[in-house]
């Protein structure tokens, strides 16, 4: 969800801007632009791809030293070209639009004061030129400016309330670029030559410039010039933060033989599971970090915080947790459990469960737990370097590797595969499982990659199953027990691509509800494994089929469930135990892709959707 680039250097730096932002498309967004110094302020803006763009800026052979470069997600004001960054400064002067610009910013959160500020600013004669709160900051800074860009950044967020990563530049300092976070990530990119230095959202953007990487804690305010930079703290006193190299290579970007990332994604699963539980030889709880052992004795039970696929992978966490490690749990949606009372209990392990490590509503839940004295925090998470793993005291890094869609797929089982190993890992501490379960368990998870392999096999079956569903405008997911929140994420991603109106029920509340919206009009998939709920799912299949309802099926191998008239039965290669959701998500990740792909949607880059959701 947006993406920031900027720079100072001697060379011209619009190829690296613009290549920047092409690195974070995976982020979402509705416009892009860039702006650079070049004797005053000069920009590029479209509401298009960033591709666009670089054909915009090449035709204006736009070319400077300093600038800086943004992709937007809209909040405040629709995606229009008035809207998108960067925005210039229109101070108070002679004509309609004031004078000219002077300050050229970017901006990633959102300023929740931006209504009261406009109304001052405004009274002081600048003028607004779109709907954004991204342009009340720009117009602060100038209003604050006083020959010193640095000062006037420091004293307008001081003034600001919300969540922001800023990044500008004044033509009247040309060779320099200031910035600030709170609640949105920033970081810097020090250059190799130290002749040029660089902000960014993440590394990616920076791949193949610069791999010596500088993460700004919250509250950072940044000064960045020709081969320097300062770092000052919330408190405005300079501090040094840690260089570190980070290789956020963009070969990981590279669609190769796949039509679209999400293709790719679906199909590196076995190699994402073998990656994340390499090196597991056994199960102790230092996989999570050399705390791990005190921490895990000291709680009586578990609360997981996330969102959106990341909460389903949660929810079927619950089920491992309670019944393999016998600790109570709940999973609360991260953007509801801090805005209301619940009850702490000091001896709780507080779960993240997040693939970029930066999910504003996440990280927020987080620091809410711990103001509520609950300080035993642990992430499952896909970036060592994000600050949620930053903020947690245990973490279990997955490598699931960079995920380019927008529709998490390998992410998802990775988050899975980390969340069975930490249910085990608390089993063995409470002293829960025994040699022969650990061993037993140790194996099947060895065996998930070559499984995973065997259920994308199943492809051209679920094609099949996508024809029919791209007439559809509804869609109902059912599943008991352990594979009620695979259903979940199923109807998740059928509606985040191919905007098909899906919902999952456990299959248990047909006669709650659902069962008045089925017809032969509404396809029912049903995931149905081999384990206790099975003949209880039977008869919920029997219901649907007595309304007319059509099934599509997820069978296990012995099941004993066959195709039949309005029965399709896709039948899993074998039967898998606990781990099952791994492989159930799998044809469900494949059924929306294709459904997407026969309805001609943008598969990784849905509408109103961002990956990274870096904002409230």
């Amino acid at each position: 969800m947006c993406g920031i680039v900027a720079a100072v250097s001697t060379r011209n730096i619009v190829p690296i801007l613009v290549q920047g932002l092409q690195r974070l498309e995976y982020r979402g967004y509705d416009s892009c632009g860039v702006a650079v110094y070049a004797d005053g302020l000069k920009r590029a803006r479209s509401t298009s791809r960033v591709a666009e763009l670089q054909m915009q800026v090449s035709a204006d052979k736009l070319e400077g030293g300093t600038g800086i470069a943004h992709t937007r997600w809209a909040t405040h004001g629709a995606p229009a070209i008035h809207n998108a960054h960067p925005h210039f400064s229109h101070g108070p002067g002679a004509g309609s639009a004031g004078r000219p610009g002077k300050v050229a910013l970017v901006h990633n959160g959102i300023i929740e004061n931006h209504d009261e500020l406009r109304a001052r600013l405004q009274a002081k004669g600048y003028v607004f030129e779109s709907q954004t709160d991204t342009e009340v900051i720009v117009h602060l800074v100038d209003s604050l400016y006083d020959g010193d860009l640095f000062d006037a950044l420091k004293a307008a967020v001081a003034q600001l309330r919300g969540a922001y990563a800023i990044a500008a530049f004044c033509k009247d300092e040309p060779h320099r670029v200031v910035g600030a976070r709170a609640g949105s990530p920033l970081i810097l990119g020090v250059g190799a030559d130290h002749s040029e230095n660089f902000l960014a959202s993440d590394a990616m953007a920076l791949a193949g410039v610069t791999d010596q990487i500088v993460y700004l804690e919250e509250g950072d305010l940044i000064d960045l010039q020709l081969g320097k930079y300062w770092v000052f703290d919330r408190h405005h006193k300079r501090v040094k933060r840690a260089v570190k190299t980070v290789h956020a290579h963009s070969g990981a970007a590279e669609l190769g033989p796949y039509r679209h990332y999400m293709q790719k994604e679906i199909f590196e699963q076995p190699r994402a599971i073998a990656d994340t539980l390499e090196g597991v030889a056994g199960i102790v709880p230092e996989l999570f970090g050399d705390q791990a052992h005190r921490v895990f004795k000291d709680i009586d039970s578990v609360l997981i915080l996330a969102c959106g696929t990341s909460y389903y992978s949660g929810c079927t966490a619950k089920y491992w947790l309670e019944s393999i490690a016998k600790i109570p749990t709940q999973v609360e949606v991260a953007s509801e459990y801090r805005y209301r009372t619940s009850v702490p209990n000091a001896r709780t392990l507080v779960v993240t469960i997040t693939q970029s490590g930066e999910t504003a509503d996440t990280l927020a839940a987080l620091r809410h737990a711990q103001s509520l004295g609950m300080d035993h925090t642990l992430t499952i998470c896909n970036v060592a370097t994000s600050a949620m793993v930053r903020e947690c005291k245990l973490a279990y890094i997955t490598r699931a590797g960079v995920e380019i869609g927008v529709a998490s797929t390998k992410a998802f089982t990775a988050q899975l595969a980390g969340l069975f190993l930490l249910t085990l890992a608390l089993a063995q501490s409470k002293g829960r499982l025994s040699e022969e379960e650990e061993a037993g368990h140790l194996k099947a998870m060895r065996h998930l990659p070559a499984a995973l392999q065997a259920v994308l096999a199943l492809e051209p079956q679920v094609i099949s199953w996508s024809e029919d569903f791209a007439k559809m405008e509804n869609a109902l997911f059912l599943g008991r027990g352990l594979h009620y929140p695979i259903a979940l994420e199923g109807a998740l991603k059928l509606k985040e691509i191919s905007y098909i109106h899906a919902e999952a029920y456990p299959a248990g509340e047909l006669k709650h509800g659902p069962l008045a919206l089925v017809t032969s009009a509404m396809p029912v998939v049903t995931v149905a494994p081999n384990d206790s709920l099975l003949e209880k799912l039977k008869s919920n299949m029997q219901e649907v089929r007595a309304r007319g309802g059509v099934l599509y099926v997820l069978a296990d191998a012995d099941s004993h469930i066959d195709s039949s008239e309005g029965v399709h039965v896709i039948r899993m290669p074998e039967h898998y135990g606990a781990l099952s959701p791994l492989l159930h998500v799998v044809p469900l990740q494949l059924l929306a892709y294709h459904t997407a792909l026969a309805k001609g949607t943008d598969v990784d880059k849905p509408r109103n959707l961002a990956k990274s959701v870096t904002v409230e």
